[in-house]
């Protein structure tokens, strides 16, 4: 690959976990014995529109947990929510450095709510390999709708053919290939670094 002039990332599952996917959810239902059908059905409704920034998180939760009496806080739930988030191994670190090395601009496309979004940026100092964020709760869609790749290009002022991307969920790498970006499925760090390594940057 010749002429990569910017690296579009997700972040969860790439560099941190999903914070709220369906195993956090899992033991959410357990920890505060919420019931799991129910749950699951408000869930599906409520969290689009938390993630594309139509509700903010203390929305999500009065649809989603404290719709009922509980035993315990919003404060109490939204800890253990953020507790979920953890950084992957190696990738994080490695980045900064290749990202000074090469001189490349490293911008994300990621599905995140807003409370979520802020946490993580900060809490794993994600602005030392990421020069901007167009995340779904500031733009108000998420992927796979090819519009969010639309409006990253557009920010970048840059070809798709010229970007290189990675996600771990196959059905955003197709959309963005579909695109023309230089798209791949992030299967692990050692993969992943291995075709950045790759980069003849002219």
């Amino acid at each position: 690959m010749t002429n990569i002039k910017l690296l579009f990332l997700d972040i969860g599952g790439v560099l941190l976990s999903d914070g709220w996917n369906h195993k956090s959810r899992m033991l959410a239902i357990e920890k505060f014995d919420l019931e799991p059908i129910q749950f699951q059905k408000d869930h599906s409704v409520a969290f689009t529109l938390f993630e594309n920034g139509k509700l903010t998180l203390d929305q999500y939760l009065d649809c989603v947990v404290f719709n009922a009496e509980r035993s315990f806080t919003k404060e109490d739930f939204k800890q253990f929510m953020f507790s979920r988030t953890t950084e992957l191994p190696d990738f994080l670190p490695w980045l900064a450095e290749w990202k000074k090395r090469t001189g490349i601009k490293i911008f994300s496309i990621n599905n995140e709510g807003k409370e979520f979004n802020d946490y993580r940026i900060k809490k794993f100092n994600l602005h030392q390999v990421f020069d901007a964020f167009i995340s779904s709760c500031e733009v108000g869609f998420s992927k796979p709708d090819p519009s969010i790749f639309k409006l990253a290009l557009g920010i970048a002022q840059e070809e798709a053919k010229h970007c290189m991307y990675f996600d771990d969920r196959a059905i955003h790498v197709s959309i963005a290939k579909q695109l023309g970006f230089n798209a791949f499925v992030h299967k692990g760090f050692e993969e992943s670094k291995t075709i950045l390594e790759s980069i003849n940057k002219s």
